[in-house]
């Protein structure tokens, strides 16, 4: 699979994905969930789906809530994909965000000296 392809499937998982979890994911008022990214392996049959939870303090609530009802949500997934095969997901906690704003806390903290 070429790149701009595999960019281009990953994206439609993501797309997919986030209508289903949408609708699934019943979370608390204030709790932000959002799919990051996704990276599908190249022989197609597994899909990293990293999370992003704000506050973070959620986190690990929600991923665990995923993780429990992965089987439902690959069911979902697996009926409204047409392409075969559905890749098996795989739910990761994404970092990336917190990280970025930490750092941006501590170039503020800097400036302000």
């Amino acid at each position: 699979m070429t790149k701009e392809r595999a960019l281009k499937f990953d994206e439609l998982i993501k797309k997919e994905l986030g209508k289903i979890l949408f609708e699934f994911l019943e979370t608390e008022p204030g709790i932000l969930v959002t799919i990051t990214r996704v990276i599908t392996a190249p022989n197609l049959f597994e899909s990293e789906i990293y999370i992003s939870v704000y506050p973070s303090d959620f986190a690990k609530k929600i991923l665990e809530k995923l993780n429990k009802s992965i089987w439902k949500i690959q069911q979902e997934l697996n009926k409204n994909f047409k392409v075969r095969p559905v890749p098996k997901i795989i739910f990761k906690h994404d970092k990336n965000p917190e990280e970025a704003s930490e750092v941006e806390k501590l170039i503020k903290k800097v400036q302000k000296r």
